[in-house]
This record gives structure tokens, C-alpha cells and sequence, in this order.
């Protein structure tokens, strides 16, 4: 019943159970119930009120309470009961899922994975966006397969930001100050059981970093934490929120992700058989492990050969401004004392000039420390984020790959995160799917391939359900909106009906960079509107996402898109979210009709929303970038304009508009409307079960991961591995 890779730990909190209760600590402190209905029907059920409130098992078992009635309960106790026990039966199996069939024995240790940022749940909000949402993704898919794996990253103790939009559209932020002992961390411990800390060196001083463990089913996530009375008041923020904008405290960050954690793993006695860096953020890793090496007596150039043959990368975006660079000379002065052993501490180590030629850019700028080139140019392997990105990436980091390619390892989500609890229970109904076990190769497994056998009546009836719960959410959530923008109590009343899930519903829903072209669903007004408020076939838009707080380009557009909500032409029929998060996430990707997704191409790498809409029946709109130049076959969705691009991005962009609006005029919208027998539009159906059984498979974290071991991680563990493509496998068009 011990996972995979086990932390000493213990728990931030101290609260009182029942003997016959105590199991429920074990599953308090595992975010397998992040994943699994039955323990959060099971808190629930002990104080809902706290539950809606905080999300978060810890505040509903630390309450002062009378636990005789549930004592009492023959119900609730059986109930709870069965949860554990299934609880328990998860964390004991392993050697029958598939990394154990194939490959069990082949990794001498597990895989260390790095990331700057982690979404598991929104109670835990140490996460920004896509990047953490797939890595929060990658670890509950490597505990459902019993992959040997432990993560590494960042204790945010004020998270990233929580987004209000003002009543001029002004995107405010406000930062939460977490309180340790109400979530589902522990506390790591060394050998004699006093809290595990490590030094990292900086320029006259010693940095201590606190570790933390968050426990994903079978998987541990070490979290670094600076907010320690060891360190100078000056030093405990570094590690307080994610993607700070000053680029001095963002290197010391990325100073404890990469060296610090390669000192946590030390620490702990783990010895890695791969180690992967999820974006750049953690590249001072490699820096680091050649430190070690070097101080041990081996050759420099020895030094990085060996760390090379053992490390991974991945990278996920050909946005400039997505992948890190920092000023050479804040490199040698923050990093090079610790880096050549002369700092407070030290022990000797790697020249830092040797690290800055190692991270020239494909620009030539030797002024720049380039994160990205760094990691490329010191792992065996890498991967861009869907076929389409690898081309792009390797077009532009050829020039430092020495004949080298990067991999194309299209992303996934992880199906029982993000599938409705509605269809779930069709699926388990009619194809007996065990959203647990997508790894099973057995024919008999492949349920999306049986996806007809459920009734169109009872799949439309599903998807209805998941609309009409999105509808009561977002219209709490726009009338708490208002409410603090000071509308009037007619307006308020009015949002009883917002959102009529009779209406087509389109999502757009993610960070509202400028190239994702939010707005040009509004490039032509007059005759959007004509689409909105048609009397026999009206359409409704909703959206949500955050912009960085230094990217004012992206807030202008939030405020252009709350500015067409109040419009008299949009009004009633377009509606944006404040505060988007993994739940609004799963609201919108469970209960809108239509997908919408227009980035220029190709700049999207991947867009993983689009696949959480697909696995729950949702029809995607989108352009042929990212995970969708891929996955569109031209039955299960559909696809805006083509594959060329115009170098003028203004003609792109009006083309691109011109083809969104016939879709939605001639294909989109009468397709949803055309009602046979009982209501039920089965030519909409028809693409909603394309929708599923082309994407649940091909587009989780388990296939992902599948690949990620037998493409990257089994090679750099020394074992090379021809990869058979599972037979399901759907082909891309």
C-alpha cells in the first residue's frame, strides 16, 4: 500500500479523529480525492458548507465537531468504508499496469520531473495555467500507471493571482496568503525526523529552503519553500508567487527550483534514473548536477556528457516570451559564486563562463542567457508539445541541435480530472470505461470505441445536464460580479436566466495573450449580433482568463471583451468570468456546446482545453494549430480556415474571422438546431461521438506518457526501446 517513492513526512496540521475514522487523515493528506468522486462525496457529506467553502478536505476534518452521529451511521460509515477500501486497492496495485507489463525492472531509480508550476486542484493554487494544468495532469496519470516518478517544484505560499475585473473591465489582482496547515501538504523530514532543509549559495549569504511533499495518489511532488525565520526577511519571499516580474527575484527562483531541488533529491537519498525538465525554468539543475560532479574529481567536459545522457526536456511554447532568458551579467553575479564553488559554502565547482556560452541563444546575443538553449544543448532528448510545434521548434532551434531533433509528443489531460460526472456515469453505464485504466490494452478496454452503444437520447440528456450546471454556476458567479460593481437589483434578478442552456453555447476559455485572438469573434459586430439574437437559433458566448499582470496587451483585451458585454448588441448573450481557475476549467469544458479556439497559427503549441472539451462530447471551433492540426478528421469538429499563413497578420486575421463566421452561420449553428424525434439533434450528436472517440485516448496524459517512457525516458535510462503504436491508436487525418 506504499507508493512508488516514499517521503518521510509529516503532517502541517494536528486535528483529532475518531479511531474508527482515522483512515480519512490518509485520505485527506492524498490528492487522489482530487480525482475520484467518492471521497469528495464522502467530505461533503461530513460539512458541506465547508466543503463548497475551501475545496479542500483539511479545513472540513480540522473543524470542532461531533463525529457520534457519523459514528452512529450505518450508512455513512459503510460509505466511508467503501471508499477506503477502494482508496487502498489503488495505492497497492502497480506491477499490473502497463509500465509495469512492458517494462517493470528496466529504471534503477525513478524519474526526477522538474517544473516551475503544478495544477491539481484549485484549493492548491500554485499554478498559473496550461504549463501547470498538464503537469499537474503528467503526475495523476504516472500514479494511475504506477510509473516511478517524483516530482520537484515550488511552494507558492501566495500562489498566482486571483483576478477580479472591475466596472470598467480593469483586470485588479490580489495575491492570497495560503495558510500551511489547511491544505493537503506535510511536511518533509531528514533521517533523525526534524524538518529536511537545504542551503542554496548566493552572493554573501546562505539561502535555506523548507521542503514540503504534496502526495498525487502514488506520486510525491517535493515543494521548496524560502518563508523560513532561518533565512533574512529580504530572502523568505523568493518563493511567495509564481512568475514574479522582477527578473533578479525570478532567477533566485529558478535558483531553488533547479539547485535546490537537485539538493532535496540528494538529500532524501534518491538517486534518479532520468531527470526531466518540464519548460526551462529549472535548467540550473544541469548547471548544479555538474557542480557535484566536477567537485567529485571528474573532467568538466566529462561532467556535462554525463548529465546530458540522463536528461530530458520539454518544451511548450515558440512564444518568445514563454521560454526564459536572463540579462548574462545578473546570471555571473546571482549564480556564478554558487556555480564555481567561491560563495559562502561552496566546495568548487563549474566555471560560469562555461554555463554562459552554454546558453547562447540561436540569436548569437552573448548578452543573453537563454534557459531553453541551455537545456537543448545539455539532454539526450527533447520533445515540442504536438507534431505541428515540433516542426516549428526544430525550424528554430536547429542551429544549436548538432543534427539533433526535437521529438513530437503531442500533450493529453488526464480523462477522470476532467470528464463530467454525468457522461462518467454513461460511460460506466453502457461501455463499462474505467477512466482509471486507460492504460489497459486489452480490446475489451477501449471503450470510446463503443461509443454508439449509447443511446443519442441519453447522451444529449447527459451533455444537458453538464450545461445546466455550468448555468447555475457562472450565474452565481456573475451575480457576485455585479453585485460588487454596484448594479442594480433588477440586473441582479435579471442573471436568474443568464445563460439559457437552450441556447447554443460557445466557450473561450485560457490566457489572454494577444496572439490568442481572443477578440476576433468581434471583428465584425453587426453581424455577430445578428448570430446572438436570432430569434429561432440565438447563440451565447462565455469567457474566462487571466492575463499577466505585466502583460498590459492582454488586460486591454479583457477590458475590450467586458466592454461588448455591457454593449446593447452583446447584451445578455456575451458574458465574461472573473477569476479563472481549474473549476471554472472544468464547468466550461463540461457544459458549453462549442469549443472556440483562434490563435494565430502557429503559435499555439499544443492547447490542451481543447481536448478536456472534447472527452466530454463538447464540438471544437478551431484553428488548425496546436493539438487540432492533428486531431481534426472532419467528422468530430471543426476547422477554421486552413493551413497557409498570411505574413500580413491583419489579412490573416480578417480571413480567419470571415471563415468563423460562415462555420458558425451555415455549419455550426444549424447543425445544433436541427431537432429530430424528442429534441434530440442527432447530426450534433453524431459529431459529439467523434468528438469522444477520436480524442479520449489519443489525447490523454496516458498515451502522453507511454510515449514520454519509451521515446525519452527509457533511452536516457540506457535502454532503447522499439515502440509499437497501440493498436487503437486513432489515425490524425
Amino acid at each position: 500500500m506504499e507508493p512508488l517513492v516514499q517521503i518521510p513526512s509529516i503532517p502541517a496540521a494536528s486535528f483529532r479523529l475518531p479511531p474508527r475514522l482515522e483512515g480519512l487523515r490518509r485520505l485527506a493528506y492524498n490528492l487522489y480525492w482530487s480525482w475520484h468522486p467518492g471521497p469528495k462525496y464522502l467530505f461533503n457529506r461530513i460539512d458541506a458548507p465547508a466543503w463548497a467553502r475551501y475545496r479542500n478536505p483539511i479545513p472540513v476534518l480540522g473543524a470542532q465537531r461531533d463525529w457520534d452521529p457519523f459514528l452512529q451511521d450505518s450508512a455513512f460509515l459503510a460509505e466511508y468504508e467503501d471508499v477506503l477500501a477502494e482508496f487502498d486497492r489503488y495505492m497497492a496495485g502497480g506491477v499490473d499496469h502497463w509500465f509495469g507489463r512492458r517494462h517493470g525492472g528496466k529504471l534503477a531509480g525513478p524519474i526526477a520531473y522538474f517544473c516551475a508550476e503544478y495544477g491539481f486542484y484549485e484549493s492548491l493554487g500554485i499554478y498559473s495555467g496550461g504549463l501547470g494544468v498538464l503537469a499537474g495532469d503528467h503526475m495523476k496519470s504516472a500514479s494511475d500507471m504506477a510509473l516511478p516518478l517524483v516530482g520537484v517544484g515550488l511552494l507558492y505560499r501566495k500562489g498566482y493571482f486571483r483576478q477580479t475585473i472591475d466596472a470598467d473591465g480593469h483586470q485588479e489582482h490580489a495575491y492570497p496568503d495560503y495558510d500551511l496547515s489547511r491544505l493537503p501538504l506535510t511536511r518533509v523530514v531528514a533521517s533523525g525526523g526534524q524538518p529536511l532543509h537545504v542551503t542554496v549559495e548566493l552572493p554573501g549569504r546562505n539561502l535555506t529552503a523548507g521542503v514540503w511533499v504534496v502526495q498525487v495518489g502514488r506520486i510525491p511532488v517535493l515543494l521548496l519553500d524560502t518563508d523560513l525565520p532561518e533565512n533574512h526577511d529580504a530572502d523568505r519571499p523568493i518563493s511567495h508567487m509564481l512568475y514574479v516580474r522582477g527578473r533578479e527575484m525570478r532567477l533566485h527562483q529558478e535558483l531553488v527550483l533547479g539547485v535546490g531541488g537537485v539538493r532535496a533529491i540528494r538529500a532524501l537519498g534518491i538517486s534518479p534514473a532520468v531527470w526531466h525538465l518540464n519548460e526551462g525554468h529549472s535548467a540550473l539543475l544541469l548547471a548544479e548536477r555538474a557542480r557535484e560532479l566536477v567537485t567529485a574529481g571528474t573532467d568538466l567536459e566529462r561532467a556535462w556528457d554525463d548529465i546530458r545522457g540522463n536528461s530530458v526536456f520539454t518544451i511548450h511554447t515558440p512564444v518568445a516570451a514563454g521560454n526564459e532568458r536572463f540579462d548574462a551579467a545578473l546570471v555571473r553575479r546571482l549564480a556564478g559564486p554558487l556555480l564555481e564553488g567561491t560563495g559562502r559554502g561552496a566546495t568548487g565547482g563549474v566555471p560560469v563562463d562555461r554555463v554562459l556560452e552554454l546558453g547562447l541563444g540561436v540569436d548569437g546575443d552573448g548578452g543573453q542567457f537563454d534557459m531553453t538553449a541551455f537545456s537543448l544543448r545539455l539532454t539526450r532528448g527533447a520533445n515540442a508539445v504536438s507534431q505541428l510545434h515540433a516542426e516549428t521548434a526544430n525550424a528554430t532551434w536547429a542551429p544549436l541541435m548538432e543534427g539533433r531533433r526535437i521529438l513530437g509528443i503531442t500533450n493529453g489531460i488526464h480523462p477522470p480530472t476532467w470528464v463530467g460526472t454525468s457522461m462518467r456515469e454513461l460511460f460506466e453505464r453502457y461501455l463499462d470505461a474505467d477512466l482509471d485504466d486507460l492504460d489497459n490494452e486489452t480490446e475489451a478496454r477501449r471503450f470510446w470505441e463503443r461509443i454508439d452503444r449509447i443511446p443519442a437520447a441519453e447522451l444529449w440528456e447527459a451533455h444537458r445536464r453538464q450545461k445546466r450546471e455550468l448555468a447555475s454556476f457562472a450565474r452565481g458567479r456573475l451575480r457576485s460580479q455585479f453585485a460588487r460593481h454596484g448594479e442594480a437589483p433588477s440586473v441582479l434578478e435579471g442573471l436568474e436566466t443568464a445563460l439559457d442552456p437552450a441556447v447554443l453555447t460557445i466557450g473561450f476559455a485560457r490566457r489572454f495573450a494577444t496572439y490568442k485572438r481572443a477578440g476576433m469573434v468581434f471583428t465584425d459586430i453587426d453581424r455577430l449580433a445578428r448570430l446572438l439574437h436570432d430569434q429561432a437559433r440565438p447563440v451565447q458566448i462565455v469567457f474566462a482568463g487571466k492575463a499577466h499582470p505585466a502583460d498590459r496587451p492582454g488586460q486591454a483585451v479583457i477590458e475590450q471583451i467586458f466592454a461588448r458585454t455591457r454593449s446593447d448588441k452583446m447584451l445578455g448573450r456575451v458574458f465574461i468570468l472573473e477569476d479563472y481557475d481549474m473549476r471554472i476549467g472544468r464547468f466550461l469544458v463540461q457544459g458549453v456546446d462549442v469549443w472556440l479556439n483562434n490563435p494565430r497559427r502557429p503559435l499555439e503549441a499544443s492547447g490542451t482545453s481543447g481536448m478536456k472539451a472534447a472527452a466530454n462530447g463538447v464540438v471544437n471551433v478551431s484553428v488548425l494549430d496546436g493539438w487540432w492540426d492533428e486531431a481534426w478528421t472532419g467528422d468530430n469538429g471543426w476547422a477554421i480556415g486552413g493551413r497557409e499563413t498570411n505574413p500580413d497578420e491583419g489579412a490573416q486575421d480578417w480571413a480567419d474571422a470571415q471563415a468563423l463566421y460562415h462555420l458558425l452561420e451555415e455549419e455550426v449553428v444549424p447543425r445544433y438546431y436541427d431537432r429530430g424525434p424528442g429534441g434530440v439533434p442527432s447530426g450534433w450528436i453524431d459529431v459529439m461521438r467523434r468528438s469522444i472517440a477520436s480524442t479520449l485516448w489519443r489525447f490523454s496524459t496516458t498515451r502522453m506518457l507511454q510515449e514520454y517512457c519509451e521515446r525519452l525516458y527509457l533511452p536516457a535510462a540506457g535502454h532503447e526501446v522499439r515502440r509499437e503504436e497501440p493498436a487503437f491508436a486513432t489515425e490524425s487525418r
